[in-house]
């Protein structure tokens, strides 16, 4: 099931979210035909840091190709949203909820048995 929201912990009786969770994201980029050096242009002018809000974990190049990947950390769906919406004009972007190993396996385990 693709990824609808964030995650948030039971509803109270008053209706009430108590906390949200902060998530994990993958994001893979490519950059459109014809947009390489404008993309670069952006990302060395203002280094292509994540609004305030969104935690940047990790980002990685393929060197001399258009794809790459930013590791970010938010429960600011809005933020992430912001980010985003700042690179659509010049690349392809797929964003992904993602977990830890730890976090698989627990999950595997409750599924399938130890």
């Amino acid at each position: 099931m693709p990824w609808r929201g964030m995650l948030r912990r039971p509803l109270h009786a008053s209706n009430e979210v108590k906390e949200s969770v902060p998530v994990k994201f993958m994001l893979t980029w490519r950059t459109r035909p014809g947009l390489y050096k404008a993309a670069f242009q952006q990302f060395l002018e203002t280094g292509g840091p994540p609004p305030k809000g969104v935690k940047q974990v990790a980002r990685y190049h393929v060197p001399g190709s258009v794809l790459g990947w930013h590791v970010l950390e938010t429960d600011d769906m809005t933020a992430l949203a912001e980010h985003v919406n700042n690179w659509g004009d010049l690349i392809d972007i797929e964003l992904n909820a993602i977990v830890e190993d730890a976090q698989a396996a627990e999950a595997a385990a409750r599924v399938f048995g130890k």
